[in-house]
């Protein structure tokens, strides 16, 4: 029987009430154990500290040993304070990296996929500032291939992957900038020539989610973190998930955070957390 180990993330925040009410859903897969890794008595509801999230920052470590060890055959992490885990010295701006660093994985990324849009990001956790300095042909292709994967692995066999311009218009042929002409559109042949999938681009920015929305496309790549988020919570926030590419076992968290302001009022909704731990079930 598989196991899945679950990570209560900060248990000041919504992770260890959407977990238990996800456990208790029926409406899981059958064939699976579940296995929640934190301690849910190091925090406080709504009220977050140093404790609680030197328990999150325990259960993520042992969710690592256990994927190491065979122990478990796929993670699901509850969210976690990103500010809080700083503090005590964690060095990466969100659990993807964090994950990346301890299997030495340097050919990742990060999808979100939920029942309308499915979006992988060629840049992840980094200032808008640096994101025009940041993307090149090379990172752009790995996220084309690993956002096929993804879908591969889904049984879409010829998937249909949009990827968006930069910049408004999607540069306006060089009038609004030229990262479409000298990064975008070269990243898109090389995608084209491997043969892995139909990549078409670079697509106008404001337009391109509403085309893959429709059924268009099965996926968008994304240049930046809220150019997908955006449009994908918009419409799939209750159902969403992300998910860590190219790691050796199946990653997946809900696409909510910590929600401080109503833990443990019994407001939270379970539907994402529910969806990860499905989309982790089939992928391991």
């Amino acid at each position: 029987m598989r196991r899945i180990a679950i990570t209560l993330g900060d248990p000041a925040g919504i992770g260890p009430e959407v977990i238990e009410q996800a456990l208790t859903c029926g409406s899981l897969p059958l064939g699976f154990e579940f296995t929640v890794l934190g301690d849910r008595r190091a925090g406080t509801p709504g009220k977050p500290d140093s404790q609680s999230a030197a328990a999150a920052m325990n259960a993520l470590d042992q969710a690592v040993a256990m994927l190491k060890n065979n122990a478990a055959d796929a993670v699901v992490t509850g969210p976690v304070s990103k500010q809080a885990l700083q503090t005590l010295g964690f060095p990466f701006p969100g659990q993807t990296e964090y994950f990346a660093h301890a299997f030495g994985i340097t050919d990742f990324g990060m999808l979100l996929t939920g029942s309308t849009l499915t979006v992988g990001l060629a840049t992840i956790h980094e200032a808008l500032a640096t994101v025009p300095s940041l993307l090149n042909i090379d990172g752009i292709v790995r996220t084309g291939l690993l956002t096929a994967d993804f879908l591969k692995r889904r049984g879409i066999v010829r998937p249909r992957i949009a990827v968006a311009g930069l910049n408004p218009h999607a540069g306006e042929n060089g009038a609004f900038g030229d990262e479409e002409i000298r990064i975008i559109s070269p990243a898109i042949q090389r995608l084209n020539e491997s043969g892995v999938a139909i990549f078409s681009g670079p697509g106008v920015p404001d337009a391109i989610f509403r085309d893959a929305a429709r059924g268009q496309f099965d996926a968008v790549v994304a240049m930046y973190h809220d150019q997908g988020l955006i449009p994908l919570k918009l419409l799939d926030f209750d159902n969403a998930v992300n998910v860590t590419l190219g790691l050796p076992k199946p990653r997946t968290s809900p696409d909510h955070g910590t929600a401080f302001s109503i833990a443990g009022k019994n407001l939270a909704d379970p539907s994402s957390m529910i969806a990860a731990i499905r989309l982790a079930c089939e992928l391991a």
